[in-house]
């Protein structure tokens, strides 16, 4: 039996991004795994899962979770650094301040 980890492995994303992903969506981990890989071969699909892990960061400094916040800007990083064309020309996140 195939596990998520097992997909996870197999998608170009982390467990981290996929987790972004389904909360972002309100899906179960696997559906964000499949997801997120068929985003990635789209072309704003990265863009896209940027702007997902961002509205993340904003929903959670709505809600002063700080640790949660601080956790995203990680994958944030990553997945910046992993997908170049992802990022955006003006940073989305510097509006919040």
């Amino acid at each position: 039996m195939i596990t998520l980890e097992d997909c996870i492995a197999l998608c170009d994303l982390t467990e981290e991004e996929i987790l972004a992903i389904a909360e972002h969506e309100r899906l179960p981990e696997m559906a964000a795994v499949a997801y997120g890989q068929y985003l990635l071969s789209k072309k704003d699909g990265p863009k896209k899962i940027c702007r997902m892990i961002v509205d993340d960061i904003r929903s959670g400094q709505r809600r002063n979770d700080r640790a949660h916040v601080q956790t995203l800007l990680h994958v944030l990083h990553h997945f910046l650094r992993s997908h170049p064309e992802a990022v955006p020309e003006i940073h989305p996140w510097t509006r919040v301040f």
